[in-house]
Order: structure tokens, then sequence, then C-alpha cells
């Protein structure tokens, strides 16, 4: 079956407060954009072999950067991706 990612579709918001100052973090995309120039054009199941995320192709979930605006923090949350019908 096919999943899709909320964030990454624009169906969810998500809030994550940062771990060193609780203030909100911002998602600035997926993790796998980060990589290189040409990255965000790849495709995403073949980008999940090479991303270093164990299991991250029979997790059915999407990693995603969050950035803190105030401290400059940065984290990698895994979504879960949504069933698609």
């Amino acid at each position: 079956m096919a999943t899709i990612c909320p964030l990454c579709n624009g169906l969810q918001l998500y809030e994550l407060k940062c771990p060193s100052c609780n203030c909100s973090m911002n998602d600035i995309g997926r993790y796998m954009d980060f990589f290189d120039d040409y990255s965000p054009y790849l495709e995403i199941e073949g980008m999940k072999k090479s991303n270093g995320i164990s299991d991250d192709q029979q997790s059915g979930r999407c990693p995603h950067v969050f950035d803190c605006p105030t401290c400059g923090h940065r984290h990698v949350k895994e979504i879960d991706e949504l069933s698609k019908f």
C-alpha cells in the first residue's frame, strides 16, 4: 500500500518543542533534502535506501528536520505517513 507524508503534502502541521529552550520549532523539510543540491529531485524510495536511517523503507515514516528559531538547535523527527487510498 502506498503512503504519503502529511507534512510534505501540506495535509497537517506538526508542533515540536525545542529540547534545548522549549520554544516552538519550524519544519524546514525532509531530512534527505539536505544531502546535496539534487537530493530534493531524487525519488523518495530510492533515497530511503541510503539516508542512514535503519528500516526507513519499512517504517512508514518520513524524517523531517526541525529548526529552532530561538537557539538554532536542529532535530530530526520521523513523521508517521498516511495510507494513500
